[in-house]
């Protein structure tokens, strides 16, 4: 007798476990503070601004968000500092158990921009499927699936152009996931582009991965780019990051939860290549990032 299937994971947290080693926690180019709140009545608030180390441009937004979890309803409203009011509206197993229906619009009344994105998902054991309708751009149709089985995952992704009436974008992955790793193979930008990625947890305070991306369509000399790197616990409160890729940017990242909903994570990239070069602005970056949460 076969076990019971997991819901696999979607299109888009396929080789997510590597992905997240690779590019979170390592806050190189801005110094970021993020406040969230969660009210009795089931209101939360967000307040996230950014100072970019570059540009010295500072960006930010506050979002409030309701819940209603009797009815499986969740309200997103956001305000940007670059005068973009986005709402989001997600609702989840009304209409049938594992469906859940998700609009999301951006209006920028400097210009009059609006975007509209109209999702559906089915989960269930086995199968992760989305549909996704942009309104105003084409209109676009774009739909993914992963089917899942005994750790094996095979995915693939369309985009179909209604007013043009064409195909103009496709995707497959396959990949094996265990809970110690879980290899994930891409063929991506209709197939023109490969990722392979690989993410190992070697034992409970030390995780390593590698990410290889081959773009048929660059230059010989640059079409193949390689990562590589690692995540150390120091403790239960803390924790190291550190990469490199193929062109020599090493990147460090130190995380420490400060007190239970406060983390501070700080981050240095290096370009190895160029250690000693007087250029400016220097080739190396830093940065910080903040985090409360009550």
């Amino acid at each position: 007798m076969s076990l019971p299937q997991p819901v696999p994971p979607s299109w888009k947290d396929l080789g997510k476990s590597s992905n997240d080693l690779l590019g979170k926690d390592f806050p190189t180019s801005s110094v970021a503070l993020e406040v969230k709140t969660l009210t009795p009545s089931n209101v939360g608030f967000k307040v996230a601004g950014a100072r970019d180390t570059k540009s010295n441009l500072i960006s930010g937004d506050i979002e409030a968000k309701f819940f209603n979890k009797a009815h499986g309803l969740v309200l997103t409203q956001t305000w940007t500092t670059s005068n973009i009011l986005k709402t989001q509206v997600e609702l989840e197993n009304q209409i049938a158990k594992g469906v859940k229906l998700d609009l999301q619009t951006a209006l920028t009344p400097d210009t009059g921009a609006k975007s509209a994105l109209f999702t559906t998902i089915y989960k269930q054991p086995g199968l992760h499927t989305r549909a996704f309708l942009d309104v105003f751009k084409g209109p676009t149709f774009t739909a993914d699936t992963v089917i899942g089985r005994d750790g094996f995952l095979v995915g693939a992704e369309a985009s179909y152009n209604v007013t043009e009436g064409k195909i103009t974008k496709y995707a497959t992955a396959i990949g094996y996931s265990a809970p110690e790793y879980a290899v994930t193979l891409h063929g991506l930008g209709n197939l023109s582009t490969f990722a392979a990625s690989y993410y190992h947890r070697v034992n409970p305070d030390v995780e390593a991965g590698a990410k290889a991306v081959y773009d048929t369509r660059a230059s010989p000399s640059g079409n193949v780019a390689l990562e590589v790197g690692a995540k150390v616990y120091l403790d239960t409160s803390a924790f190291v990051k550190a990469k490199i890729n193929n062109s020599g940017i090493l990147a460090l990242g130190y995380t420490q939860a400060l007190r239970p909903g406060v983390r501070a994570s700080f981050g240095l990239a290096l370009d190895t290549q160029r250690l000693n070069d007087p250029v400016v602005p220097s080739p190396h970056k830093v940065g910080a990032s903040f985090t409360f949460e009550g």
